[in-house]
């Protein structure tokens, strides 16, 4: 992100966040010390206590897997089994279904189920037992059937989030129980069908949560609340990207099979544009449309479509307008408008109908705005958020960098995060090489005061700081893992006869996850409103839109949806 600093400079900003951290009693030594973690606490996680949930005192929540892909694999990786212990999993295509049991060993992350719950998985007598599926129907049928089945954790292709989740959901009412769904972001492929997933969930008593896994990261968790001490200042700008290269020539790994003669092979290293293999071909290509897809190639390549996928907004830019939103108070955007293009990738180089190159600037409310935190009276008051993911360059590290008037505060690959204070004027040295010394004024107010740093940093922030919320020596946390286990805690509690009820003040009655359907709805319309805008103008020209307050109302029917646009698989309510 931040491309002109020196790695003692990056190593500075890191110091500098741990000690606003400290200084803002974020850390986990913190925690510790107010005595919080109690006999009901997860062991080790600082995250179970700041996000408020618990051990589940060995009654985990028995799920379902519908869709074992690149998503699926990291989900299974990263799960808990003291919270949800999967005992079936479902997928179409024969190589998905041997990764997910074994684990990817190009993706340490993807651990595949012998490695989580050991060889037991695919020995039918074993107490380990991962029931397989090959086809949705019967799937569908098994949960209907087996009310010992609390949940389904859905990582399919997007055009299929709002038919399976209802699906689901539905089949959980027939059979007298709730079937509780945590479905991949994006929410929908578009945004009539978020409100129809909202509208089932809350009539057949099924938790509906979405999995936008930066609401459950240690690392911006503790970023806002740094942002909201106001050691920033007055925030004007953030710049959020994800840029990645995918020029370099590709190079089939003979291992994996033959790829299919007379389908289109990949030319590029592109992780969108992998090679269709023959077994999964053979395996599918009699019955393929039977699933929503025109051909395998479609299967296997969905992200390449504008009508299976939502291209790079809905998968990239989805992550980091969210993190913008939460950054910002949880603010709702004003306006967007930008440009997109498939400026690289055409014929005989992995050709696509979605955009590669994608640029886009948003006006979000700033605190004193009508529609700010504040609710202020100054229509002037904006901040404006730019987000750009392109495919040809990988320069820069995906992040997100919030400069205000008193700082700075860039947030690089979901791994670290560095503060900067603004230079006063007069004061010599440079600023990204300054201790920041923090002051709390009052409640909720704090200031930096910066001092030239001699001889770089005095200590070296790692992984391994409980400001970062990763395990002493271990990784930073992206917060899969938290995302599922507060699912699995919120299954655990709900009574379903009370429902989606809420109380005097409109405040649900029961617990729900932090991105539970009408949050993720917000995400949704944040990153498809983008696309329309990019293309919504006469013969696809980019345009700008100004958002409409309906459009985050879950029970309004006015969505920013293209009315010519049409589902591809369309959504049974009944």
């Amino acid at each position: 992100m931040a491309i002109d600093m020196t790695p003692e400079q990056k190593a500075q900003g890191e110091k500098n966040f741990q000690a606003a951290t400290e200084a803002l009693g974020l850390n986990r030594r913190s925690f510790l010390k107010a005595g919080i973690l109690g006999a009901g606490a997860v062991a080790g996680s600082s995250a179970a206590v700041y996000f408020g949930y618990q051990s589940l005192q060995g009654k985990p929540v028995k799920a379902a897997l519908l869709g074992a892909g690149d998503e699926g694999g990291v989900l299974v990786g990263e799960h808990n089994p003291d919270f949800l212990r999967f005992v079936a999993v479902c997928d179409i295509r024969p190589s998905n279904m041997v990764r997910i049991m074994e684990g990817d060993p190009d993706v340490p992350l993807r651990k595949g189920f012998k490695k989580v719950y050991g060889a037991g998985v695919t020995n039918p007598n074993s107490s380990d037992y991962v029931r397989p599926f090959t086809d949705y129907k019967p799937f569908l049928e098994h949960l209907e059937q087996n009310k010992e089945i609390e949940a389904v954790v859905i990582a399919t292709p997007l055009f299929l989030h709002a038919p399976m989740t209802i699906d689901i959901m539905l089949a959980g009412k027939r059979r007298g129980k709730p079937i509780h769904v945590l479905c991949e972001k994006l929410m929908a492929w578009n945004v009539t069908q978020c409100k129809q997933m909202i509208r089932v969930a809350k009539e057949t008593g099924s938790i509906l949560s979405i999995g936008h896994q930066r609401h459950y990261s240690m690392l911006y968790s503790h970023a806002t609340e740094v942002i909201k001490s106001g050691i920033l200042g007055e925030i004007k700008h953030i710049r959020a990207l994800w840029h990645r290269n995918f020029s370099w020539p590709y190079k089939h790994n003979d291992k994996k099979g033959p790829q299919v003669a007379g389908i289109t092979k990949p030319t590029i290293r592109d992780g969108w544009f992998p090679p269709v293999l023959e077994g999964d071909y053979n395996a599918l290509k009699d019955t393929i449309k039977n699933y929503g897809f025109d051909s395998v190639e479609q299967l296997i390549r969905w992200r390449l479509y504008a009508e299976t996928g939502g291209g790079l907004m809905a998968e990239l830019g989805s992550h980091q307008l969210d993190a913008c939103s939460i950054f910002l108070g949880k603010v709702k955007p004003l306006a967007v408008q930008g440009f997109g293009g498939k400026l690289f990738f055409g014929p005989g180089k992995n050709d696509r109908n979605i955009d590669d190159h994608v640029f886009v600037t948003y006006e979000f409310p700033g605190k004193n705005h009508p529609l700010g935190p504040n609710k202020g009276n100054d229509r002037n008051d904006l901040v404006i958020v730019t987000y750009s993911s392109i495919s040809t360059n990988s320069f820069e590290t995906y992040g997100e960098c919030l400069m205000g008037t008193r700082g700075t505060m860039v947030v690089e690959a979901e791994q670290k995060v560095m503060l900067y204070t603004e230079k006063e004027p007069g004061k010599k040295g440079d600023q990204r090489a300054m201790d920041v010394n923090v002051t709390t004024i009052k409640a909720g107010a704090a200031a930096a005061d910066s001092s030239s740093t001699w001889g770089g940093p005095s200590a070296t922030v790692t992984a391994s700081t409980g400001a970062t919320g990763g395990a002493a020596g271990g990784p930073i946390s992206r917060g899969y893992r938290e995302e599922m286990e507060d699912f699995a805690y919120c299954v655990r509690l709900w009574d379903a006869s009370v429902g989606y009820a809420k109380d005097s003040k409109g405040h649900y009655v029961q617990r729900l996850p932090r991105c539970h359907g009408e949050v993720a709805m917000a995400d949704a319309v944040i990153a498809l409103t983008a696309n329309r805008a990019m293309h919504g103008g006469p013969n696809g020209t980019p345009i700008r839109i100004e958002f409409d307050p309906k459009w985050f109302d879950a029970e309004d029917p006015a969505t920013p949806d293209d009315p010519k646009a049409k589902p591809k698989v369309e959504v049974k309510l009944a």
